[in-house]
């Protein structure tokens, strides 16, 4: 054990244990092989309040089942808590035939622990009186941390795996997260540009020593990481985004450079800024896969927003439709920012309770709307005015937003069309596509107008009239591909692929419980129809009703509830699923829609 100052040691296990002393009470960052437990009595600690992780390879913890069995709480990074508490689960269905992914999640543990909390980005948490703060610092690996703290009287970073020593970092090899990618490389850049704004005093790395002049170490590194990217091709205007990632549209309008999904900034003349989509913010690229620990949103160029466009305060964020990278960073601002978060009222439920929904695209979490607004409503905010109108194409569930700003009326468009000359259609199906929608949209466009179309993902447009009749003709073109291609005329499953859905998608239960479910049932044909539906439950649940009849005529939609019932004695089970059973006159379409209910152990 290495006595770093009166208070703070590090011990060298499989990789550098951290011990912070107060008292008779320790933190521990880090586990290594849990070696670290022999040894703490020899410090006058009598209890471990917390083992406290920087990202989750094995070698930074793979004692942990001992401090499970001491009864040590342990707190990870929120992004990889699936990456320990079920890990387990990620075995067994971890791809290993014909595999690409390349990414070292299989350093994981071996088996789950369980966990106490989460290290939250951004938060700022205590444990046994020391107080740290948690900072997103991606790099070796998608959801690493750093956790900084005050310890005696110095100011000091504990960095897990994003630097080793001066200018050296403990692999290469985990900064790969996609076949022959260099994300992480990327991201170790960006994350220690980040550390070295905070001016520390020291930096705690996982493997190597202490490192007292951060600023000089970073320099060290950072250099040889962007000429490796200059050499890949990759990211060669990184160090200048650093410094700079908005590009002026109008003197009050910017758009983000850095962002996955084109971020807007509106600034007022008071400081305040409204956002329009905030997903993910200085992307440095995506590892393989798309759950949780692949995806994680960060507040990166907040300071910058802050210092190079004059706002004192991000007031508002506006999404143009739900999807994840537009939506993604928004729970981040609203706690870290105090943002407000507006929300079209054509799509804030999906928001607020995405478990309701079987749709592509959602993110994992709720996100609290704080006010919903309504569409074809001129909104003010500040000196600015905008109006909300539906924007179906993409996904049913989007807006085109008029701003009125700079003497230009400007429309941000979000996803409808894609390509830089804003005319590839970007429909799909299960974002609930219907055949005239991208008529409605050119026709919308040609109301409306606007001096500059601002999409999410391309560049700027200054539409004129036959930009407008170029969306129409190709509006009806694309109408005229459905029509002569599905059988509009006969009985078949609509436009989407499924004339029936349940919501909600998704539903944690208890044994014993009973709920109720509804299911959207429409009529895609061109005649009257009677429709039957029935419930498909596991072996001893029960639905009621039994089957529930109605008759539709064409392109009427019917909302029809269903209650189950599950019985006291129900095994506990992970996505059971359920259905609903068809009818539309005489032909008979079978098991339409599915949703998933887990039942869990009743406590």
């Amino acid at each position: 054990m290495q006595q770093l100052s009166r208070n703070l040691f590090r011990f060298e296990s499989t990789c550098n244990v951290y011990l912070i002393r107060n008292g008779d009470a320790a933190i521990l960052i880090d586990f290594g092989d849990g070696s670290v437990l022999n040894v703490v009595a020899e410090l006058g600690i009598r209890r471990v309040s917390a083992i406290l992780m920087t990202h989750h390879h094995r070698d930074q913890g793979q004692g942990l089942p001992r401090a499970v069995e001491a009864g040590i709480p342990i707190w990870v990074p929120e992004t990889e808590s699936e990456l320990f508490s079920e890990v387990d689960w990620y075995w067994q269905a971890r791809n290993i035939y014909n595999n690409y992914n390349v990414r070292e999640d299989r350093f994981s543990l071996l088996h789950s622990v369980p966990v106490a909390g989460f290290l939250t980005d951004y938060s700022q948490q205590s444990f046994s009186g020391v107080g740290f703060k948690v900072l997103p610092t991606p790099g070796h690996t998608p959801g690493s941390i750093s956790i900084i703290a005050e310890v005696d009287g110095r100011q000091v970073g504990f960095v897990g795996d994003l630097i080793m020593s001066p200018g050296r970092l403990w692999s290469l090899a985990a900064t790969q997260w996609t076949y022959n990618g260099a994300e992480g490389v990327a991201y170790s850049a960006l994350s220690l540009l980040q550390i070295k704004e905070l001016a520390l005093d020291a930096l705690l790395p996982s493997h190597g020593m202490v490192i007292l002049e951060p600023a000089k170490a970073i320099d060290a590194l950072v250099d040889p990481l962007l000429d490796l990217l200059n050499d890949r091709g990759e990211h060669r205007s990184l160090r200048e985004r650093t410094k700079n990632p908005f590009k002026e549209i109008t003197p009050h309008v910017f758009r983000n450079l850095t962002s996955v999904a084109n971020s807007y900034v509106v600034v007022s003349n008071s400081g305040k800024a409204i956002i329009i989509d905030y997903g993910y913010d200085f992307i440095g690229g995506f590892p393989d896969g798309t759950g949780r620990t692949s995806r994680r949103p960060w507040l990166y160029n907040l300071p910058l927003m802050k210092k190079n466009l004059g706002v004192n305060h991000v007031d508002v964020a506006l999404p143009t439709h739900y999807h994840d990278d537009h939506v993604a960073g928004m729970n981040l601002l609203q706690r870290v920012e105090h943002t407000s978060i507006w929300a079209p009222e054509n799509f804030a439920p999906i928001l607020t309770d995405p478990s309701n929904y079987n749709l592509p695209c959602l993110w994992f979490d709720p996100i609290k709307v704080d006010v919903i607004q309504p569409l074809h409503t001129k909104i003010g905010w500040e000196e600015f005015s905008l109006t909300l109108y539906p924007l179906p194409g993409h996904t049913r569930f989007a807006v085109a937003i008029l701003l009125e700003a700079d003497q230009k009326r400007i429309l941000f468009t979000g996803d409808e069309f894609q390509g830089d000359g804003g005319q590839e259609w970007n429909y799909v199906y299960q974002n609930r596509y219907e055949m005239n929608d991208y008529r409605s949209a050119a026709e919308l466009y040609e109301l409306l107008k606007p001096d500059i179309i601002l999409p999410g993902h391309w560049s700027a447009l200054y539409p004129d009239e036959a930009y407008f009749q170029q969306l129409k003709e190709r509006a009806d073109r694309l109408v005229s591909y459905h029509e002569s291609i599905l059988p509009l005329q006969e009985v078949f499953p609509g436009v989407e692929g499924f004339i029936a859905r349940l919501t909600p998608y998704q539903k944690e239960v208890e044994p014993g419980e009973n709920f109720t479910y509804q299911c959207e049932v429409a009529n895609p044909t061109p005649s009257s129809q009677k429709i039957a539906v029935r419930l498909v439950v596991p072996e001893n649940w029960a639905a009621e009703p039994g089957i529930c009849e109605t008759e539709l005529s064409p392109g009427q939609v019917a909302m029809l509830d269903f209650h189950v019932y599950i019985p006291a004695n129900a095994d506990p089970v992970r996505r059971e699923r359920i259905a609903v059973d068809l009818f539309l006159g005489e032909h008979h379409f079978g098991q339409q829609a599915e949703a998933l209910v887990t039942v869990t152990k009743r406590l």
